[in-house]
């Protein structure tokens, strides 16, 4: 058997200008998770990382962390598969289109955009009835990547992962959507699962896998055992 680690990026900068890099908050998580893979003496085969800004810098500090303690640290493959699905696009193309026929969401569009100390819960809202039509495959744009090719995609990324010898041990620095989903097929859940999953990942979390000869199954999800302080742990 072979061990595959999915970890999330460390906390993004959701609601500012640029959302593709990490907060302060987020470049700790990322160094704190390096270091207690160092003091554990984990050691890796594999990394691969994906292509987003936030995925990238993630694995940067987990690598600067191990090279620094003299522990090895292989160079990271970068893997456009385990890209995250674009948020910023499904809401740029795909909210108004549902706000213009849904009251309800209309207005819960309009209280994502206020600022105010319940920001993250009221966008929550709105993002995740938004994703549920997504899903569902009732809301669509030419310029959306659709829900069915952001799984299939999931899928390839998985198999070019999981598809070498047996003994290895595998990082791969992704997203909350890729984890939910590649989750949804180890467990063959249905759609929505992975979505659902995806609500609860947390930032610089681990999920990990067994695989072997193409058979890929859940061994533990979410864990943060590098956060022991309750302020270093966040969702967005």
């Amino acid at each position: 058997m072979a061990h595959l680690i999915l970890v999330r990026h460390g906390q993004a900068t959701a609601f500012e200008k640029i959302t593709d890099r990490l907060s302060p908050l987020g470049e700790t998580q990322s160094t704190k998770l390096a270091q207690f893979w160092i003091r554990n003496q984990v050691a890796f085969d594999e990394v691969y990382t994906g292509a987003l800004i936030r995925q990238k810098r993630t694995e940067e500090l987990v690598a600067a962390e191990y090279l620094a303690s003299g522990a090895r640290w292989p160079p990271a493959q970068v893997l456009p598969e385990l890209n995250e699905y674009e948020a910023d696009r499904v809401i740029r193309y795909l909210a108004p289109e549902l706000a213009a026929r849904d009251e309800e969401f209309r207005k819960l569009l309009e209280a994502s955009h206020a600022d105010g100390p319940d920001r993250n819960r009221r966008f929550q809202r709105m993002f995740e009835a938004l994703m549920s039509g997504w899903v569902a495959g009732t809301l669509a744009a030419p310029e959306v990547e659709p829900w069915t090719a952001f799984r299939a995609r999931v899928g390839h990324g998985l198999r070019r992962i999981v598809s070498g010898g047996s003994g290895r041990r595998v990082v791969a620095f992704t997203s909350g959507g890729f984890i939910g989903v590649a989750v949804q097929i180890a467990l063959g859940a249905p759609d929505p699962s992975g979505l659902e999953v995806n609500w609860r990942v947390r930032n610089s979390s681990l999920t990990e896998f067994l695989f072997s000869r193409g058979r890929l199954s859940l061994d533990s999800f979410n864990a943060i055992p590098h956060l022991d302080d309750q302020a270093l742990r966040s969702f967005r």
